[in-house]
């Protein structure tokens, strides 16, 4: 028995050496673990959503974890919701919280929104969203459309996000054009948090 137990022991530590460590922290009100991170994961992340969609309580939820190499850091902005994250490749270097995305200060770029009727709202960007973007999300066999401010690097990596598809990126104001939509908005929301809370 105790030959098991040290032989368990010098493979946890002989494998400890060669993976990234991160904090994973679950979601509200958990405590964060110290943790290995699994093959393939080769960065830490942290990302800080702000719901506040369609007449719901607002709420704020941090999570942290392992993320792929391709894990991009900035913000995205769809009105009711916001998120921002960072990755980094150091063991533990997500120690911090994204920071809030509800106090990114306005940087003067204009896009449009949706706010589940129609997509012809316009929101100011904030923090680093440099890019309008439109998109469409599908949920249980109805399709949403998608618009809202982004930074580059979130843009580029909308591959990550599962159900959402037709992703388009532009720099100039108002380049994301309105759109009528007939679907609810909350589809999305329940998609983007449910992404952030599992990855």
């Amino acid at each position: 028995m105790d030959l098991q137990i040290s032989v368990f022991l010098l493979f946890v530590l002989f494998t400890a050496g060669h993976s990234l460590n991160c904090n994973q922290c679950p979601g509200v009100s958990n405590p964060c673990d110290q943790i290995p991170c699994p093959d393939g994961l080769s960065n830490c992340f942290a990302a800080t959503a702000y719901a506040g969609a369609l007449g719901f309580s607002s709420s704020l939820v941090t999570v942290k974890g392992c993320a792929p190499a391709t894990c991009p850091s900035g913000s995205i902005n769809l009105g009711n919701i916001k998120l921002s994250a960072y990755c980094c490749g150091t063991d533990l270097c997500n120690d911090k919280d994204s920071p809030d995305p509800i106090f990114n200060t306005p940087n003067g770029k204009m896009c449009y929104t949706c706010d589940g009727q129609s997509c012809s709202s316009i929101m100011t960007c904030s923090g680093n969203e440099d890019q309008c973007f439109n998109a469409t999300a599908s949920f249980g066999g109805q399709t949403v459309g998608v618009k809202g401010c982004v930074s580059k690097a979130i843009c580029d990596a909308t591959s990550l996000i599962p159900n959402v598809e037709g992703v388009s990126c532009c720099s100039g104001n108002l380049c994301n054009g309105a759109k009528s939509v007939t679907q609810s908005f909350l589809f999305l929301c329940c998609s983007l948090i449910s992404f952030i809370l599992l990855h």
